[in-house]
């Protein structure tokens, strides 16, 4: 392996030249590539008189510089860059090289998903298509043209809106598109392939036209309209929402099967990921059409949040993601069920990103150094990043939020910025002095909110310390700024009137934490309150009380999120107390029958009734063993089935309907609640729960229903699982991303003989270890299998330390995100430890090891890089 270089944000200096103009041809080829590069540069620095280009596994053809063919010694071509000498001020540079797309197996640059070739630029795939200063700051304006094979590859796409069309001798056509907004290389993209489309026009709240277009596998075009749908609804919620008209004559998506990531916001031409497209109700979830209705959300956003104002440098890519995700969130809480979209946001954060805060692998969400920056497409980075955002959305307030946010659309509007910047915009258009608030961007790790309350003569106090973990250097952090959502509920639940001392720290129940410790006081309270704090989730961190209230605020509280958090925090404890050799909690059991009675929200109600899962249990372990958290799940979950047995069969029944497909929010509550019942009943293991399981796999018109119920037959009855995987796999073995379902279930199995399963499938024509969606689902799910990857025998770590130098050698970002599995290493139990140990250090000796595992894996062994 060769030396790998640390990139450091201290490092940065702005760019020596600028690329103004940028005219690209493409020749496209089954053996390759011809690619005619001609740049418009200007000189920024007149210091430098050489220009270096990014360069990666490129074949150089011809180099001009204005009319002038260089010979080699004008200019000097290694592995990773291309310095051309003594160049002018400004000056055209003319590059033609050739690529070979189809041998491009990491996805990055130009590269063939089956028979569709696609670009996947971000963050540094540019350079592998042609030499370019290939970084965010150097934005510039594109025009394209690509010529093919008609009949092979009668589409072909690109950026902007399209400006001519020829036929070409033999059989060949083109087509150029230009895109009049400057911007950086990444977010370049070209599409050439013979595809379906479906079609459909938005008029601007302005009255702009524009053609929609999503294209597809042909065959699929039925499984766009959700997606559609979903992209004319961000369409109308961002101009209402954020004022942000588009700005094209034509927003293109295309879907495809082989990418790296979910989808990317290509300036006008959307590449996705099938996963985030494709749908229709024989194939998809629910979650599936949620997770559509998002991600379409998402990259839509973009257009003006990363593509009209992008980051100045990688290590601002909290910018862009941080502040998209917040944005797609609250498009789907205003779409769909508010409560249930920020429980599902929180419980997203907590299972992804608090343990890699609570890992080696823990970095701020704006990193300031990397190796690899594909590494830093993270939870931190975007799920952190949005709790950011919402956190400065609910210190100014709904109205200079939107304010601050107009000032940093015309202020930064076409050029490429710094969070410094994105938080100017919000100080200056709300007045508020933001200095502190800062080190939410700077500091790492999960803060935890001590919390302690006094009650005496009619005077309630509230101290609140923050416990600031140490950097990953051991370095100490400072206390975070935040505003803190709370309430003070009587007897009876009712909120009471807040007069508090330090009355400039409160404003509708909002408190403004900015210190290591500080006391709030209450005065004219007549009896002692409940306190109920950090609702709706206001600030990501871990609430810390001695005191628990969780039946009385799972009874009796408003606020949705803290209802949810009681009842989770009632079964961690209860969990936990069962773990250390107590008996089960018989306050709740009453109160899981609590639940089980009241009549609200079905979608709520199921999340209420949800378990802790096994990763919260685990990140409260100081040294981490998986087997007492399993068996105290399984003995809790028989006990109150065995206990409410009758009420869940009264629940499973009433809402159970077999051939309801509609996927509206009242159809999918029924199935979340019936669904959550079914898979309690069958904790029993008896075999007329069982039986209705098998009836509702072969009887249910909906995927959700029949996943749930194949989850459950293979939890619990092999030779039932057995005949409805068969029937499962002839039905859908054609549909890949219904296999990637199939997959998952299989390895996310804990029955005995798992990891052998898994290794088997492997050789299943269905699979292919090329295509990323597969290798999550088979793989990757595999390593979140907390019983079957952590068993002590080490077999499971050897299998995905296996996996993970194999796949390394054809796609480095699928094997890099594989190795975040072992990011638990340091805090395991002494025989896991040594098994894991033992694979990571493995993995490290690999000779051709690329940077990407590297960095993951000498952070979770903690070898020093200076």
């Amino acid at each position: 392996m060769s030396e790998v270089r640390t990139i450091y944000l201290k490092e940065y200096k702005a760019p020596e030249f600028q690329v103004v103009k940028c005219n690209l041809e493409f020749e496209l080829f089954e053996e390759y590539a011809l690619v005619s590069n001609v740049m418009k540069i200007k000189q920024m620095d007149k210091q430098h008189k050489n220009i270096s280009l990014d360069t990666q596994e490129l074949e150089l053809v011809e180099l001009w510089l204005n009319d002038l063919k260089l010979s080699d010694t004008r200019y000097v071509l290694e592995e990773e860059s291309l310095k051309i000498l003594n160049v002018p001020s400004e000056f055209s540079l003319k590059i033609i090289n050739k690529i070979y797309p189809q041998n491009n197996t990491e996805l990055e640059g130009l590269y063939k998903s089956g028979t569709i070739f696609c670009t996947q630029n971000e963050p540094e795939g540019f350079r592998k298509i042609t030499p370019y200063l290939d970084r965010p700051d150097v934005m510039s304006v594109f025009t394209t043209t690509i010529s093919a094979d008609k009949k092979k590859y009668p589409i072909l796409l690109s950026n902007g809106n399209k400006r001519a069309l020829k036929e070409l001798e033999d059989g060949r056509h083109s087509v150029t598109w230009e895109d009049p907004h400057p911007k950086p290389s990444y977010l370049f993209a070209l599409v050439a392939g013979d595809l379906g489309v479906v079609s459909d026009t938005f008029t601007t709240a302005s009255g702009e036209h524009v053609d929609l277009n999503i294209y597809c596998d042909k065959g699929n075009e039925s499984k766009c309209a959700h997606a559609m749908k979903s992209l004319k609804k961000s369409m109308i919620w961002d101009e209402q929402k954020y004022g942000r008209e588009y700005d094209l004559e034509v927003y293109n998506i295309v879907a495809v099967d082989s990418f790296n990531m979910g989808a990317m916001e290509n300036k006008g031409l959307n590449i996705f990921n099938s996963h985030y497209v494709l749908a229709d109700k024989d194939s998809a979830s629910d979650a599936n059409f949620m997770g559509i209705e998002s991600v379409i959300a998402h990259e839509y956003f973009h257009n003006w949040t990363g593509n009209r104002i992008t980051c100045r440098d990688w290590f601002q890519l909290t910018l862009k993601e941080g502040l998209t995700v917040f944005r797609d969130q609250c498009f789907s809480a205003d779409l769909n069920s508010a409560e249930v979209q920020r429980i599902e946001s929180v419980k997203a954060l907590r299972e992804r990103q608090f343990v890699e805060d609570a890992s080696p692998t823990t970095h701020p969400i704006q990193p300031d150094s990397y190796m690899a920056i594909n590494n830093f497409y993270t939870a931190t980075v975007y799920e952190k990043g949005a709790e950011v955002i919402r956190m400065i959305h609910t210190l100014l307030g709904e109205e200079l939020y939107r304010k601050a946010t107009d000032l940093y659309f015309e202020s930064f509007d076409a050029q490429a910025v710094t969070t410094d910047d994105f938080l100017w915009a919000m100080g200056e258009a709300s007045g508020q002095d933001l200095t502190q608030f800062t080190r939410w961007y700077h500091q790492s790790g999960t803060p935890k909110l001590d919390v302690k309350e006094s009650y005496e003569e009619e005077r309630y106090t509230l101290t609140l310390t923050q416990i600031i973990p140490h950097a990953i250097d051991g370095g100490e952090q400072k206390p975070y700024y935040f505003a803190l959502k709370m309430a003070l509920l009587d007897e009876n639940g009712r909120e009471m009137k807040l007069a508090c001392e330090s009355q400039q720290r409160l404003n509708d129940g909002i408190l403004i934490v900015s210190k290591e410790s500080e006391e709030f006081i209450f005065t004219g309270l007549k009896s002692k309150p409940v306190l109920s704090i950090n609702r709706d989730f206001s600030a990501p961190v871990i609430i810390i009380q001695e005191q628990s209230n969780y039946p009385f605020l799972m009874k009796h509280d408003s606020n949705s999120f803290i209802r949810y958090e009681s009842a989770q925090s009632f079964a961690v404890a209860t969990i936990e107390g069962m773990m250390s050799g107590k008996n089960i909690e018989t306050d709740f059991v009453e109160a899981y029958g609590y639940i089980l009675d009241l009549d609200i929200d079905l979608s709520f109600k199921a999340l209420l009734l949800e378990f802790p899962t096994v990763s919260t249990l685990m990140q409260r372990q100081t040294e981490v063993d998986f087997e007492p958290i399993y068996e105290a799940k399984e003995k809790l979950a028989k006990h109150l089935a065995l206990r409410y047995k009758d009420k869940l069969l009264e629940i499973y029944h009433t809402f159970h309907m077999p051939k309801c497909d509609d996927i509206d929010a009242q159809s999918i509550g029924k199935r979340a609640i019936k669904n959550s019942c079914l898979k309690l009943l069958c904790s029993l293991e008896s075999e007329d729960v069982i039986l209705m399981a098998k009836k509702q796999y072969e009887n249910s018109l909906t995927m959700t229903d029949r996943i749930a119920a194949l989850d459950i037959l293979e939890n619990t009855h092999a030779q039932f699982a057995e005949v409805a995987l068969a029937d499962f796999y002839a039905r859908y073995k054609e549909d890949t991303l219904v296999m990637n379902k199939y997959f998952s279930i299989l390895a996310a199995s804990h029955r005995e003989g798992t990891l052998d399963r898994v290794m088997a499938l492997q050789n299943d024509e269905v699979y292919d270890e090329k295509v990323p969606n597969l290798v999550r689902s088979l793989i990757g799910v595999f390593a979140r299998n907390y019983k079957h990857f952590h068993a002590k025998d080490g077999y499971g770590y050897k299998f995905v330390a296996d996996k993970i130098i194999e796949i390394d050698a054809i796609n480095a970002q699928m094997a890099s995100g594989l190795a975040g599995a072992f990011k638990i290493y340091e805090r395991l139990n002494p025989i896991n430890k040594k098994c894991m140990k033992n694979e990571l250090e493995r993995v490290l000796s690999t000779h051709t090891l690329s940077k990407n595992v590297y960095e993951i894996i000498s952070k979770i062994l903690k070898i020093n890089h200076n």
